[in-house]
């Protein structure tokens, strides 16, 4: 098969100076274009992101213009004051039940505090620790029995400096 030529076959090249030169022109315009392609898409997705972000800050606009809408009532302060203040209308009685064990949720069944595990400072009523609050303040340190000298005094004398 050797033998076998076509005419005008065998003396052509593998590539042509075209295909090389329209190769490298292609390879030169991937080189050129990828740098800002690259920046383009980037700054898509920060842009993207910046609307997200208005998105989010419009909606807390909204949030608090709902909020300050809501405080222009007066029945809306009267019941936030009541309920964070403890405050009452003249003629209520306002009670306040303290948990001693500082436990958020109330068994069903009371405990006593030996049986819950609860110290017996947490048993003592309020008024015993101020008590005891006062005894310590008084036992604490007593003055000392020689207090350092004070420097004389000058009682006729005004001017601030020796004569």
């Amino acid at each position: 098969m050797a033998g076998w030529r076509i005419p005008g076959l065998a003396a052509r090249p593998r590539f042509t100076s075209r295909a090389t030169v329209l190769v490298l022109v292609l390879c030169s315009l991937v080189a050129i274009l990828a740098y800002p392609t690259r920046q383009f898409i980037s700054q898509r997705a920060e842009i993207s992101a910046q609307r997200a972000k208005a998105d989010h800050a419009r909606q807390q606009v909204e949030q608090l213009r709902r909020e300050k809408a809501r405080w222009q009532d007066p029945e809306y302060v009267k019941a936030q004051a009541r309920a964070r203040l403890h405050y009452a209308v003249p003629g209520e009685t306002p009670y306040i039940a303290v948990d001693p064990a500082g436990q958020a949720a109330r068994p069903s069944v009371p405990a006593t505090p030996a049986a819950s595990g609860g110290s017996a400072k947490a048993a003592k009523p309020w008024y015993t620790s101020i008590w005891d609050s006062v005894d310590a303040a008084d036992t604490v340190a007593a003055a000392p029995a020689n207090p350092l000298p004070l420097p004389p005094s000058s009682v006729g004398d005004t001017s601030p400096h020796d004569h």
